[in-house]
C-alpha cells in the first residue's frame, strides 16, 4: 500500500488533536513530525500527546489499537494512516536500560522533560499552531546540535538504545553532537550491548541509509559504538590495503566511500552487502616479503561466512541473509566478467541477484580506483542479453530428456546441465536442434547391449 499524500496525513493528525481538545483533552503532535516540520522536511508520521487516557481516547476514536496501553500508548486508525497518541507521561521508573517499571502520567510540559534529545521535544498545537519548547530544542533545531534533555548519563541510563539513537539522528539530520552528550555516548557506548538485536538492527537500518550512510558508520566508529554492534566491521579500521588498488587507504575508509555512493532509495540489502563484503579482509591479509603487496585470498568464500553470522546475530529475515550472503560471497567475480566464456557470462546476467551484485560492483570500483569499464561492459551485455529472450528459459526439461530416452539420475542432471551449458554459449538455439543434440548424446552414452 502507497503512502497517503502529505496534505491527506496532515489533516487527519490535525483532525485528531482538534477531537481531543473539543473534548477537553490539551493535545499537541510531538517528537519528529514538529523536528521535521520546522527543518522544512515533510513529515512521513504524526505522533501525538494528549492528557486523554487510553480509555477515553477509544471512546473518542472508533478504530483504535491499544499497542501499549499500560504506558498510555494508543494508535488511532484516520484517514487510512495510524497515528500514534500518547497519554502525557512524567518520569517513569527504569530499571533494565530498556524499558519502564511503572509510567506515571503528568502533563504537557513533564512529558517533554522526560524524553531524550531536544529536538524531539518540541510540541506543537495544530489547532491553535504554537510551538511549546520547553527544553531548548528550537535553539538546538538552529544551531544543528543533537542534545539530550537533562543530564546525558540519566538519559542514556533510562534506554540504552538512546545512544545509538544520538548518533542515527545525528548523522540523518547532519547534525553535531554536542559535546557532553558525545562524551556520555561514548563513555557508555558498552551498554548498548543490554540492548535486544532487533532494536539495534533497527536503528542500523536507518542509520546506514543515502544520503547519510558513511557519516552514520564515522560516528559509530568515533562514538566507540561500533566495536560493540558490528566488531567485525570495527577491525576493518585498522586493515591496510595495497595502494595500487586502494588508494582510499583502509578497508574501513574503503566502506565509506562506498556508503558515500548509495543510490537513493536503494534495494534494502545493499548497504549491509557494501558494509561486509570485505569485511574478512583483516582475517585474510597476507602481505608479499618481495613486493609489500597485501592479498586477501579467499576473503570472499570466508567473508560470506561472516555475513551468514552476523546477519543471523541481528535477527535479519531470512532471504536478506541469503541475498546479502550470495552477494558477499560472488563479488570478486566481476573484474573477470570481460574474459568469461560467453555461456559463464550469461549464467552472472541471469542471476536474480544479479542488479544486486552489478550495483555492488560498481560502489566497490567508485569507492576504490574509480574505475568503471567492467561495470559498463555489463551494463551493455546485460542489456543484449535482455533483447534475447529466446535464452531465458531452458531449451529442454528433465521431463524432455526422460521422454527421449535418458533414465532418471544423476546423468540426468548431468546431461541438463550441458545441455544449458551449450545454449547460453550460443551453440544451441531452437528446441528442435536441443533435442536433436540431446538424442545423439543419449544414444552415445547408452551401454551396449551384450
Amino acid at each position: 500500500m502507497s503512502a497517503p499524500p502529505a496534505r491527506i496525513l496532515r489533516r487527519a493528525a490535525r483532525d485528531i488533536a482538534r477531537r481531543l481538545q473539543e473534548a477537553g483533552y490539551p493535545a499537541f503532535w510531538v517528537g519528529g513530525c514538529v523536528r521535521d516540520a520546522l527543518l522544512g522536511r515533510p513529515p512521513g508520521d504524526y505522533d501525538l500527546a494528549t492528557a486523554a487516557r487510553p480509555e477515553q481516547i477509544e471512546r473518542l476514536f472508533p478504530r483504535t489499537l491499544a499497542v501499549g496501553r499500560k504506558f498510555g500508548v494508543m494508535v488511532v486508525l484516520e484517514a487510512g494512516c495510524q497515528f500514534q497518541v500518547a497519554t502525557f507521561r512524567a518520569e517513569a521508573d527504569y530499571q533494565d536500560g530498556r524499558r519502564p517499571g511503572r509510567v506515571a502520567f503528568g502533563d504537557a510540559r513533564a512529558d517533554a522533560l522526560r524524553r531524550d534529545f531536544t529536538v524531539n521535544g518540541l510540541f506543537y498545537d495544530p489547532v491553535r499552531r504554537r510551538l511549546h519548547d520547553w527544553v531548548g530544542g528550537a535553539a538546538d533545531l538552529r544551531a544543528r546540535v543533537i542534545r539530550t534533555i537533562g543530564a546525558p548519563a540519566e538519559r542514556f541510563a533510562e534506554d540504552h538504545l538512546r545512544l545509538l539513537r544520538a548518533v542515527r539522528f545525528a548523522a540523518q539530520l547532519d547534525f553535531r553532537l554536542e559535546a557532553e552528550t558525545f562524551a556520555a555516548v561514548r563513555a557508555h557506548a558498552a551498554r548498548i550491548r543490554r540492548i535486544s538485536a532487533e532494536r539495534i538492527r533497527e536503528e542500523l537500518v536507518k542509520l546506514f541509509q543515502p544520503p547519510h550512510a558513511a557519516r552514520g558508520l564515522e560516528l559509530l566508529w568515533q562514538s566507540g559504538l561500533l566495536e560493540h554492534v558490528l566488531p567485525e566491521v570495527a577491525a576493518t579500521v585498522a586493515c591496510r590495503q595495497s595502494p595500487e588498488f586502494h588508494p582510499e587507504g583502509s578497508v574501513f575508509n574503503h566502506l565509506c566511500r562506498m556508503l558515500h555512493h548509495l543510490p537513493p532509495a536503494p534495494d534494502p540489502a545493499l548497504p549491509w552487502a557494501v558494509l561486509l563484503h570485505d569485511v574478512a579482509k583483516p582475517l585474510t591479509a597476507t602481505t608479499d616479503p618481495a613486493t609489500g603487496s597485501i592479498h586477501f585470498y579467499g576473503h570472499e568464500r570466508l567473508g560470506a561466512e561472516m555475513a551468514g553470522v552476523i546477519l543471523r546475530r541481528l535477527r535479519f529475515p531470512r532471504k536478506h541473509i541469503e541475498t546479502v550472503v550470495q552477494a558477499v560471497r560472488r563479488h570478486m567475480q566481476f573484474k573477470d566478467a570481460p574474459q568469461m566464456r560467453k555461456a559463464t557470462l550469461r549464467r552472472l546476467l541471469l542471476r536474480p541477484t544479479f542488479p544486486l551484485e552489478l550495483e555492488l560492483h560498481r560502489l566497490d570500483c567508485l569507492g576504490s580506483h574509480g574505475r568503471l569499464e567492467v561495470y559498463d561492459y555489463l551494463v551493455a551485455q546485460a542489456g543484449l542479453l535482455a533483447r534475447q529472450p529466446q535464452i531465458r528459459p531452458p531449451l529442454l526439461t528433465g521431463h524432455d530428456l526422460i521422454a527421449l530416452g535418458q533414465p532418471p539420475g544423476p546423468a540426468l542432471g548431468a546431461l541438463l546441465a550441458e545441455l544449458r551449458d551449450q545454449q547460453l554459449q550460443g551453440e544451441l538455439t531452437t528446441r528442435a536442434a536441443a533435442r536433436q543434440w540431446a538424442r545423439q548424446r543419449i544414444a552415445r552414452n547408452r551401454p551396449a547391449a551384450p
